[in-house]
């Protein structure tokens, strides 16, 4: 690390104790992009981690960050006394997740003091591994599985989720919630997943649910849209065409799951 780098890390103050103190703070964090602070009335930061029992000790890994929207939270909570690891996808010569993955590794350089310890890795798609076995506290993963599922390496992911995870860890899922009773192949292309979908993919893969939230619940979501949930906002697919009517209908209807790797 540079010596102006090591000077910044060393002025870190630590959080304050006690998990909604730390949550708060980090929320209301100065190093938050105000695009992505606008995103919190619709994405509930602090409701969602507490549903998913994360603590400033923990190992934590996020999967697929993009940008970094979790990461601006989850980073700066477990600098001090937990780890923040951050698993993308590793670039082979260009794409989309090329792309994410500079945005992150730049935004994790560009403020050393909440990101310094942060540490990104890249695994394979096909063959996905996040770590040493039994090795982390909770895996995360937000509005990420319907990739999986148009890419067909769902199950592989939530395999490689349990293998990562120590006995009793958390498995913590949010993503796009289909309507009841829809099938996976009809709505699959449209962002949307089935609930019961994402269950069987973790209760396949060893896991057990032990919680459903409506935290981040949009009843305002009819999930009937030209180009699925895209056409919602932070993407507006259709850029000015109806813009406010999607933007009064604000982000996904979503489901929010969490799940444990049983104790053997």
């Amino acid at each position: 690390m540079a010596a102006s780098a090591i000077g910044q890390a060393q002025q870190a103050k630590p959080m304050p104790s006690g998990s909604t103190s730390q949550l708060d703070t980090v929320i209301a964090g100065s190093w938050r992009e105000p695009a992505n602070r606008a995103r919190d009335v619709y994405r509930h930061p602090k409701a969602t981690l507490q549903f998913f029992g994360i603590e400033s000790d923990q190992t934590v890994v996020e999967i697929n960050p993009s940008a970094g929207w979790y990461s601006e939270l989850l980073a700066p909570l477990l600098r001090d006394n937990g780890h923040y690891i951050a698993a993308e996808p590793a670039p082979s010569g260009g794409g989309e997740a090329k792309r994410d993955d500079s945005k992150l590794h730049k935004k994790f350089a560009a403020d050393p003091i909440e990101y310094g310890k942060a540490k990104v890795i890249g695994y394979d798609p096909k063959a996905p591994v996040f770590g040493a076995p039994g090795s982390a506290d909770a895996v995360l993963t937000f509005r990420n599985v319907h990739n999986w599922a148009e890419a067909g390496t769902a199950p592989a992911m939530f395999k490689a989720f349990f293998a990562v995870l120590r006995s009793g860890g958390t498995l913590g899922v949010v993503d796009h919630r289909a309507a009841p009773g829809a099938k996976l192949d009809a709505v699959k292309a449209s962002g949307y997943l089935p609930t019961d979908y994402v269950i069987k993919l973790a209760t396949d893969a060893g896991f057990k649910l032990v919680g459903q939230s409506e935290i981040n619940a949009n009843p305002k979501d009819d999930r009937d849209h030209p180009k699925g949930v895209w056409t919602l906002p932070p993407t507006l697919a259709l850029g000015d065409q109806d813009r406010a009517k999607y933007l009064a209908i604000g982000e996904s209807d979503r489901m929010t799951l969490r799940f444990v790797k049983p104790a053997h």
